[in-house]
């Protein structure tokens, strides 16, 4: 595991609570655009799926739902607050996951936070689990950038993030299998902008 990835999950384990209090119940308004692309009971696989809400929450009410974390502080508060999904600890570069196994992935603020060098590791092996003609939902970042602050949160625990500028994810995920349907923005809770892809894996 990078520095960088070691460091991110120590982090969240650390601010496990402080992170959990600062999210809302809410789900998210992108999450539309994955469930009408599905059918209901589809399987879906949230790859960074943090402390389960609201996101895998939302998830489960209408399919069959796997989360798949680092953290195992995320991971626990996953576990007790959303029983309707399962959970298992893992890493978005090796997933411990069949392949051909969902029908679609979905990635809120999670890609963003691995070295960018692995960002075409982890796009496959989102196409490595899904079947084709699956779909993935994922948070990209907009123009390059690497960086960390300090003092997240105001919790005094250091976050990093990676992400290259918009072209170079579309170039990966031509490579890895994948076509763009949309993107679009979405403004986060905590503050921040990120755009997100809705994307076809190919097979």
């Amino acid at each position: 595991m990078t520095d960088q990835r070691r460091a991110v999950r120590d982090a969240y384990d650390r601010l496990a609570d402080d992170y959990r209090d600062q999210r809302n119940d809410d789900a998210p308004a992108a999450l539309d655009e994955l469930a009408d692309a599905l059918d209901s009971g589809a399987r879906v696989l949230d790859a960074g799926c943090g402390q389960g809400t609201p996101v895998t929450d939302a998830l489960a009410a209408d399919f069959d739902v796997v989360g798949v974390d680092f953290s195992r502080e995320q991971l626990r508060l996953a576990r007790r607050d959303v029983p309707a999904a399962r959970f298992g600890q893992g890493d978005m570069t090796a997933l411990p996951v069949r392949s051909d196994a969902f029908d679609a992935v979905c990635a809120f603020y999670s890609v963003i936070h691995v070295p960018i060098a692995e960002h075409e590791r982890v796009f496959a092996e989102f196409a490595r689990v899904l079947r084709p003609g699956g779909t993935l939902l994922s948070t990209v970042g907009g123009e390059a950038w690497s960086g960390s602050n300090p003092d997240w949160l105001d919790s005094g625990v250091e976050m990093r993030w990676s992400f290259p500028d918009i072209e170079e994810t579309y170039e990966t995920l031509d490579s890895t299998g994948f076509a763009v349907e949309s993107e679009f923005v979405v403004d986060d809770e905590l503050g921040s902008q990120y755009p997100f892809v809705l994307a076809r894996y190919e097979g």
